[in-house]
């Protein structure tokens, strides 16, 4: 380690991570890094023995840990930007807790990143050991992302990520209660690269990785980063509207004509649900927004930090 600070930081958000994460960090503890590594354990509310699994990691650490402990559960992406705040390496790599990212894999990241001088690089996988649920996710989410961010079309944004401390301390300003890293990092630099690595299978425990929480996934890529769903909501009104006018005109001219067929209650209460229908959904949409501009400003917190404890 030199004295500015590693040259590396592993930071890993836990949940219920009690039986992988003790294994990842002695392999990460082994890995030869010039410069030196540290690691960066968040703990984001788990319920089970993950906090006295990281404080014996603590005891018996051969390289600099540091362990956070959230005072309760806030999501992965804020653990991730919570254990950025933390991290003094001149590059930082964030990976899952469930040994599914190899530390190795991790270090070519980080040379990939300091040989091509790129603020931040993302892995990406020729295979996944996703359950197919999670893996249609991850591409409906990156297709969704082409257009919503400014990031190259078909770039795969991915949970394994290096990025210089320079992005590291830029995207950990961000205070809002709702956080999506990938957008915060493509605010701060568009200077990124990618690089194909291995996947493993999961070494024990289960995915906490949940469909709610791909949905709020996704509503924090649409909502915070992006006014194209206003802008969608806009347009799709105007269509509407247009097509209603020109539905007017229509009923008009067979009026006059004494053309058309017979009008009853079935279509008028069929016109009035697809109408109001559009209505709520664009409502709900502005409420959204709204929602979490008011969340914002009342300063719900992004995390609550209890206790932190390092070691060398």
């Amino acid at each position: 380690m030199t004295p500015a600070g590693p040259a590396l930081s592993f930071v890993i958000p836990l949940y219920n991570s009690a039986a992988t994460i003790g294994p990842l960090v002695k392999e990460i503890e082994t890995l030869a890094i010039e410069g030196g590594h540290e690691i960066i354990l968040v703990n984001d509310g788990s319920r089970d023995a993950t906090a006295d699994v990281c404080r014996e990691l603590l005891r018996t650490a051969r390289i600099p840990i540091t362990f956070v402990n959230h005072a309760r559960n806030f999501g992965e992406h804020n653990a991730v930007l919570t254990g950025y705040r933390h991290a003094r390496g001149a590059h930082v790599v964030n990976l899952d807790d469930d040994g599914q990212n190899p530390p190795a894999e991790a270090g070519r990241l980080w040379q990939h990143a300091k040989g091509g001088g790129l603020d931040a690089v993302y892995g990406h996988y020729s295979r996944k050991e996703h359950a197919a649920w999670r893996n249609l996710g991850s591409w409906l989410t990156n297709r969704m992302t082409d257009w919503v961010l400014d990031k190259p079309k078909g770039f795969y944004l991915s949970s394994f990520r290096c990025v210089s401390a320079f992005v590291a301390g830029e995207v950990a300003r961000h205070e809002g209660p709702y956080p999506y890293i990938d957008g915060l990092i493509l605010q701060v630099t568009q200077n990124i690269g990618a690089l194909e690595v291995q996947h493993a299978g999961r070494t024990a425990g289960e995915s906490g990785y949940t469909l709610r929480r791909l949905l709020r996934l996704w509503a924090s890529t649409f909502v915070n980063f992006s006014v194209m769903p206003l802008r969608l909501a806009t347009l799709l009104g105007l269509l509407m509207a247009a097509g209603g006018l020109v539905g007017l005109a229509l009923v008009f001219y067979w009026w006059r004509t004494g053309q058309g067929p017979d009008y009853g209650w079935g279509s008028l209460m069929g016109a009035l649900l697809v109408f109001s229908g559009t209505q709520l959904v664009m409502l709900g949409l502005i409420g959204e927004y709204l929602g979490r501009m008011f969340l914002t400003v009342n300063r719900r917190p992004q995390s609550v930090v209890r206790s932190v404890e390092r070691v060398g």
